[in-house]
């Protein structure tokens, strides 16, 4: 190997090393930053352990209307924030859990409580996604019911001169 292409072959070495060294840090600083999004806010505390604990054991069954799948305790929507903060207010003034749970219902409806109870405006959230799994199944079941229908094969009969024909390509592939 000549002195140029040496040279040429070293710079080209050292691109690589650089090329590397810069891939390996680039998913250093890669898998490093996710880690930062994994810590969670701290969660606002009340002065009194008792006020927080009984706020806690409220909220774990009252649904965030902004998330609709956490709970409020879990959620940290501002809504949850804020009914959070009343609850604790609630607590504060005394109030039995029922009265604060009545409050809420008030306000916001029965959809705020996990488990609404079973009264003529609340039918809808017990039997709505039974009565839509009903219906999904009936419909799939007409659909395929129509479409074997459609695809019936109809037997077909052929002319003598047809036979013949097809008969003679297969003897031709039997060759």
């Amino acid at each position: 190997m000549g002195p140029i292409m040496h040279q040429y072959h070293n710079i080209a070495k050292s691109q690589h090393i650089n090329k590397v060294c810069r891939l390996i840090i680039l998913l250093l600083i890669l898998l490093m930053s996710p880690g930062l999004s994994w810590s969670k806010q701290a969660i606002p505390m009340a002065e009194d352990p008792e006020v927080e604990k009984r706020m806690l054991a409220l909220t774990e069954d009252l649904r965030c209307l902004v998330c609709q799948n956490e709970s409020i305790a879990d959620s940290r929507a501002d809504f949850s924030n804020d009914i959070r903060r009343e609850i604790r207010e609630q607590i504060q003034a005394n109030k039995t859990d029922k009265e604060i749970i009545e409050f809420l219902v008030d306000r916001y409806g029965d959809f705020v409580l996990y488990n609404p109870p079973m009264k003529p405006t609340t039918i809808l959230l017990w039997f709505g996604p039974l009565i839509l799994f009903i219906v999904a199944v009936w419909s799939l079941i007409a659909y395929l019911r129509s479409r074997s229908r459609r695809v019936q094969i109809e037997e077909i009969t052929l002319s003598e001169a047809q036979q013949k024909k097809a008969e003679a390509l297969l003897n031709e592939e039997n060759k």
